[in-house]
């Protein structure tokens, strides 16, 4: 090479582009074409939504879990109380019959017993008087009678229980029926 070439800048001169690659710069535009950067944009989008999707059976699932704790709890608390219904019937009755003597240790057991039901939303049904309904009574005897228009309860032999909207036990009850 000559003399010439080396101290004249002319012929480098505007050819920037050719300066950078030799220094290492791109200058041409990114060799990632369009389509691959939409996949990517696309991918994210996807896992977005199937996160979305994930978060959703979730929150479903335990929605689910706690309603389902909440029937478990009635039902187990329904069937507790059923298995003490038949000493219940038997105090009130010993109640009705005034053989509970106010102040006697099976009258405050009775006590508790009642406050425990009403804590729980035991409430007693059937009474002498009542219209029958098929639905909430058991009938044991139907007795004509003219003094009715529509079956009524005529006695009262055990009376049903509610839970809160739930039936316990249905109302096993005598009727009086029109003629």
């Amino acid at each position: 090479m000559s003399q010439e070439n080396i101290n004249d800048p002319k012929p480098h001169e505007g050819d920037q582009a050719e300066e950078m690659k030799e220094e290492g710069s791109p200058v041409e535009p990114s060799t990632e074409s369009f389509d691959t950067q939409k996949d990517a944009v696309d991918r994210e989008l996807e896992i977005f939504q199937d996160l979305q999707r994930l978060q959703a059976d979730f929150v479903n699932y335990r929605t689910r879990v706690e309603r389902d704790r909440g029937a478990e709890r009635q039902a187990a608390v329904a069937e507790a109380i059923r298995a003490f219904l038949p000493a219940f019937d038997d105090l009130t009755r010993a109640e009705t019959h005034g053989d509970l003597v106010e102040g006697s240790p099976m009258a405050a057991i009775f006590q508790k017993l009642k406050a425990a039901g009403d804590k729980f939303g035991l409430k007693r049904f059937g009474e002498k008087g009542d219209k029958f309904d098929p639905e909430r009574h058991d009938a044991l005897i139907q007795t004509p009678s003219a003094e009715v228009s529509e079956p009524t309860i005529a006695d009262v032999v055990e009376h049903g229980y509610l839970l809160g909207d739930r039936m316990i036990r249905p109302a096993k009850v005598a009727v009086f029926v029109s003629e």
